[in-house]
């Protein structure tokens, strides 16, 4: 038996695993971890609500139902975007 060659993907981003230490995304062929000592806004968020995820204009992710907000950049490059002020 010979399998079909897989379809273009039709999400931007998706959420490929939650863990007890956080969110694994996929976003456009990279993946992201998303600890939540760093995020805490996810640590008492339910399956559904995390899974609530859009990409906006190719770099912004919006959780509508938890109102949060993070740049692409700012997960790849933690150090230059720190979360709490000094």
């Amino acid at each position: 038996m010979k399998l079909k060659t897989r379809g273009a993907d039709i999400s931007d981003v998706e959420i490929s695993g939650i863990s007890p230490n956080g969110i694994w995304l996929f976003v456009r062929g990279r993946e992201y971890f998303l600890p939540y000592a760093d995020y805490p806004w996810f640590t008492d968020a339910t399956v559904a609500q995390i899974h609530n995820v859009i990409l906006l204009h190719g770099m912004h992710l919006h959780w509508p139902d938890l109102d949060v907000d993070l740049e692409l950049k700012a997960i790849a490059s933690p150090d230059l975007y720190p979360l709490k002020y000094r």
